[in-house]
Order: C-alpha cells, then sequence, then structure tokens
C-alpha cells in the first residue's frame, strides 16, 4: 500500500481509534502504583500517541503531499544519480517509464493519452533532471500523426516532488478532461519539480559558478522536448505555469524570455527570488542578477515582450495579494495579463486544485499547435 493510498489512512485512524478505546477500557485496571501498572500505563499513552500522530500526518501528506512514496519518506527517494552519457547525434531525452492515467480506457494510449518519465540533459546548462511529460490520447491517434502539439512546462514548489504534479494536483487527467470535454485543446506537459541541482533551491536563476537553472529551464529544456516529441519551437508553442516556488520561476522564465514562451502562469506565486538557506548564496554579490529575479523591479526597468501572464491569489489567506496587484498593475502593453482571486484559499493543494483547471484552459487559448 502506498504511502498516499486511502487505504494506509483508514488503517491508521482505526488503528488510532483503537488503541484510544482500548486505554479507556484498561485504565482502571492499571490504576495502581505498582511497576507494571505504570510501564502499561505510559505503555498506551505512548503507542496511543503515535498512532494519533502518525494518521494526522498521514491525512496531512495525503493532502498536501509534501512525500509522494514511503522511498521519500525515508530519504531512499534523492532524484539524484542518473547518469546519461551523450554520443554524437544522441537526444537530450531519454525515456524511462510509462505510466497510464487513472481514467476510463487508461491503458490505451490512444484512448487516455499516456504519461512518460523521461531523463533530460541540459545541452548547455549541463544539467541533468528527470521529468514527467504526458501527451494527449490525441498523439496516438493516426489522423494527428503529422500534427504538432503546444506544450507547456509545469514546476510543482520547493521541496515538492515531481510525481506531486501527477497525484496532488492531476495535471494530466485535468488536461485530459479538460480537452475531452472540449474546454481546450489537446497539449503536451512537461512536468518536474525546480529542484534540478539537489538539494538546493536555486529560484530558477543561473549562479555565478554554480548550477545554470535559467540556461536549462529555458533554453535546454524546450529545445530537447522538441526534437524528442512533435512540440513546435516557436514562443506561441510553449506556456510555463507552476505553483509556489514553480509560479515565481514560471513567471519570471516567461517574463525575461518572451523568444521563447508565448503565456507564463503563477498559482499562489511570489514575486523576487527567496535567498534563505536553502538557496545559499544566489548572486554572488552582483547587485544587478538579484534586481533582475525581483519580477517587479523587471516589469519597471526591463523590456516587455509580447507574454501574457496568469497571476492568482486571496482575498483570505494568501500573503501575495499585494505583490499580486502590484504586478498586473505594472504590467504594459504588449504584453497582458489576467487573474484568478478566490475569495479564500491557503498556500496548498487545495486551492491550487481551485485553479488549475481554469488555468489550463487559459494557457491552452495563449498557445498554438503550428
Amino acid at each position: 500500500m502506498g504511502l498516499t493510498s486511502s487505504k494506509v489512512l483508514v488503517v491508521a485512524v482505526a488503528l488510532a481509534v483503537a488503541l484510544f478505546l482500548a486505554t479507556v477500557w484498561l485504565w482502571p485496571r492499571l490504576a495502581g502504583r505498582g511497576r507494571r501498572a505504570v510501564v502499561g500505563r505510559v505503555g498506551l499513552l505512548l503507542v496511543t500517541q503515535v498512532a494519533l500522530f502518525a494518521a494526522v500526518g498521514l491525512a496531512a501528506n495525503r493532502s498536501f503531499l509534501f512525500y509522494g512514496s514511503w522511498a521519500d519518506l525515508f530519504g531512499q527517494e534523492q532524484g539524484m544519480g542518473v547518469v546519461v552519457d551523450h554520443g554524437a547525434g544522441s537526444k537530450d531525452v531519454r525515456v524511462v517509464g510509462r505510466q497510464a492515467l487513472d481514467v476510463p480506457g487508461g491503458g490505451r494510449p490512444e484512448v487516455a493519452g499516456q504519461i512518460q518519465k523521461v531523463v533530460v540533459a541540459g545541452e548547455r546548462s549541463g544539467i541533468v533532471s528527470s521529468a514527467y511529460v504526458y501527451l494527449p490520447p490525441e498523439y496516438f491517434q493516426e489522423r494527428y500523426a503529422k500534427r504538432t502539439f503546444p506544450a507547456s512546462v509545469v514546476l510543482t514548489g520547493y521541496p515538492g516532488t515531481a510525481e506531486n504534479l501527477i497525484k496532488g494536483l492531476k495535471y494530466p487527467k485535468t488536461a485530459y478532461l479538460q480537452a475531452k470535454e472540449g474546454r481546450m485543446q489537446p497539449m503536451i506537459l512537461v512536468m518536474l519539480r525546480p529542484t534540478v541541482a539537489p538539494p538546493r533551491d536555486t529560484e530558477c536563476v543561473d549562479v555565478p559558478g554554480g548550477p545554470q537553472t535559467e540556461t536549462f529551464f529555458a533554453e535546454d529544456l524546450p529545445k530537447a522536448v522538441s526534437e524528442t516529441y512533435r512540440v513546435g519551437t516557436k514562443p506561441r508553442n510553449w506556456g510555463f505555469m507552476g505553483n509556489s516556488t514553480g509560479a515565481y520561476c514560471a513567471l519570471k522564465i516567461a517574463l525575461h524570455h518572451p523568444d521563447r514562451f508565448a503565456a507564463g502562469a503563477g498559482f499562489s506565486a511570489y514575486y523576487r527570488a527567496a535567498e534563505d538557506v536553502t538557496t545559499g548564496d544566489l548572486f554572488q554579490g552582483d547587485d544587478g542578477l538579484r534586481k533582475r529575479a525581483d519580477l517587479l523591479w523587471s516589469l519597471d526597468h526591463l523590456p516587455q515582450g509580447r507574454t501574457s501572464f496568469l497571476v492568482t491569489t486571496s482575498k483570505r489567506g494568501e500573503d501575495n495579494r499585494r505583490g499580486t496587484l502590484e504586478f498586473i498593475r505594472k504590467v504594459k502593453s504588449p504584453a497582458r495579463v489576467s487573474s484568478i482571486t478566490l475569495e479564500s484559499g491557503g498556500h496548498n493543494f487545495n486551492t491550487w486544485n481551485r485553479e488549475i483547471p481554469p488555468g489550463m484552459v487559459w494557457m491552452g487559448g495563449k498557445l498554438s499547435a503550428t
């Protein structure tokens, strides 16, 4: 049973309830001052508390997906160690696994599409990262055999896992359902976490003397995907979206690279690169790089291309409302901006699952397959 499965949660809750009832039932028998009675009371309280915390922890993890698997929880899933040797003429994307969607007919790619696990090797950045690529059912249908598809990079937050985008935020299933219901065109999704140099949070910037993360996302990734799948290379073929840290990255990459991305959507974005113990020194004292990583500064001081932006916030629960309103105010033509404002909603998966479906429809309307 997987860490996020319903069965594990039900078993944990049932065990906590059973131990609580056992404690109430046995307490009178353990009311004495003898050694066995004291040890019995301590033991019952300890195991009941452990079971209760386990049930609460599993429920919280199922809601927010801090960990995607048992291996991830116990530190066995590090997302590192994949070495890809590339000879002359080799591709920068290698498929290492395939999985079906949890929808009717999910086992047939031409009916439900397919999720492929890949390893992407950045030609310019030198970064190697795993990712998931969702291919819509039309990609496998004979009548679309010569058609190209629009694509969007999708990033989770830090220190999330790419699996969160599939299991918790349900990007592939949402894309499948929205296209099936005619709300958006079929679209390829390239899903990964922003931590491509783990465990460091690089905030999607090119760190002087360090990981060239912006180069990887802005140049290497779309180039590698377009050379492997039927995706165009024009800005109108590519979008970028994400939540939290991924939202900041999506807006930043789209803002700084309008020649590569036509649209950027940030769900619960912040607008200035974080600088803390997880990031280290991102800018090596270069104030120009620090200012460039401030999206509000960039909107004021750098040329704005023909990029469309979507930003989200809530009236209660999010702390990015002021920055979001300022971002909206600073976007100028030829760029465009749209927004989603919820009445209430915190910085969590429940909020993002209310924003992603309309956000994907918006993204689909900004991109072109040709």
